[in-house]
């Protein structure tokens, strides 16, 4: 496979990116298993998954911050396998922020200008479009130990943006905020991907960020990719009995037909000696914990076949006729909401 134009200029719009068989060692150690991915121009990625699943070495690699063991990597239609950071039209942003301490925000985010040679004038105009693009042109002035820590990584939004990329990457950039910022924060993202029509990817290894945000998630695990798709389709039908318990709000129940999987809200509970749901599979098992989440009340049964049973049901319904931990209860469900899993 040959480059079929230059690798050099940062576009405005999104561009593609494509793995093809891309593989990275450590020594002995494979982290990335010879993946093909294709990501189309425009669109918010995540990559998902648990610690050690390769997801953080395949940005790496498309950032250029770690070498290619083997296969291709193109942006654009450019394969850029040896191409520096700086000539990928990429921009990275690190899970530490990494902002200078001695200089304050506006400087901060004209840093990479003032390496390219820009005047002084117009990196600092620029730099305070792109604070001002993420609601911090008051704190244009500031030194970073001056700012929360979502105030900190607007600034380092700003940084990677101001170059233009046409793919932006992002390693955890949420995983150091409280609950509450994180929401405000993944808001935030989604207003800046829709404004800005440039390619997203972003490393994360929590399933509901994923869900928010992405409109293509790839769930990886030992690295390879266990399934690639639309959110919504890769929570209704998730391929394997990995992305079904890690994507969660699903059990894997395993009988003579085989693994399949059924949603823990589609799951109704009775008394054993009483229940008729009009379902038509069932199991009887144990109330082993539960939890109130306020709209929903969440259960874990122990039932054979099935690992750490989950059930989620409305409050109301919960309420109607409430359980306790150690009651024995029938967990039935339809036909309709089973679905095979092919590992």
């Amino acid at each position: 496979m040959t480059a079929r134009t230059t690798a050099a200029g940062s576009p405005a719009t999104g561009s593609t990116v494509e793995l093809v068989k891309l593989r990275k060692f450590y020594g002995s150690t494979v982290a990335v298993d010879g993946i093909d991915l294709r990501i189309a121009a425009g669109a918010y990625c995540c990559l998902l998954g648990p610690s050690g699943c390769g997801k953080t070495s395949t940005l790496r690699m498309i950032a250029g911050h770690e070498d290619i063991s083997d296969g291709d990597l193109l942006i654009g239609d450019t394969v850029v396998n040896g191409e520096p950071p700086a000539r990928r039209g990429t921009a990275m942003m690190f899970q530490s922020y990494a902002l200078f301490p001695h200089l304050d925000c506006t400087d901060n985010v004209a840093f990479s200008l003032k390496m390219k040679g820009v005047a002084k004038e117009e990196r600092r105009r620029r730099a305070r479009e792109m604070l001002d693009l993420v609601h911090m042109s008051q704190y244009a002035d500031r030194l970073p130990a001056q700012l929360s820590g979502g105030q900190q990584q607007r600034v380092a939004l700003a940084r990677a943006l101001i170059t233009r990329p046409g793919v932006l990457l992002l390693d955890e950039p949420l995983s150091a905020l409280d609950p509450f910022l994180r929401i405000r924060m993944r808001e935030e993202l989604k207003r800046l991907h829709t404004e800005l029509g440039i390619t997203f990817v972003h490393v994360t290894h929590s399933q509901t960020e994923a869900m928010a945000l992405a409109d293509l998630v790839v769930v990886m695990n030992q690295g390879r990719i266990e399934q690639a798709g639309p959110p919504r389709e890769v929570f209704n039908q998730p391929r394997t009995a990995f992305v079904a318990r890690f994507i969660g709000g699903h059990n894997v129940v395993e009988d003579a037909a085989g693994r399949r999987a059924v949603r823990a809200d589609r799951i109704l509970l009775g008394r054993p000696a009483s229940a008729d749901h009009g379902t038509d599979h069932q199991l009887e098992g144990t109330v082993r914990a539960l939890e109130y989440h306020g709209a929903s009340v969440h259960l874990t049964l122990d039932v054979p076949g099935a690992e750490d049973f989950a059930v989620v049901l409305d409050e109301s319904r919960f309420y109607d006729a409430p359980l306790a931990i150690g009651d024995r209860v029938t967990a039935g469900w339809k036909a309709r909401d089973v679905h095979p899993l092919v590992a």
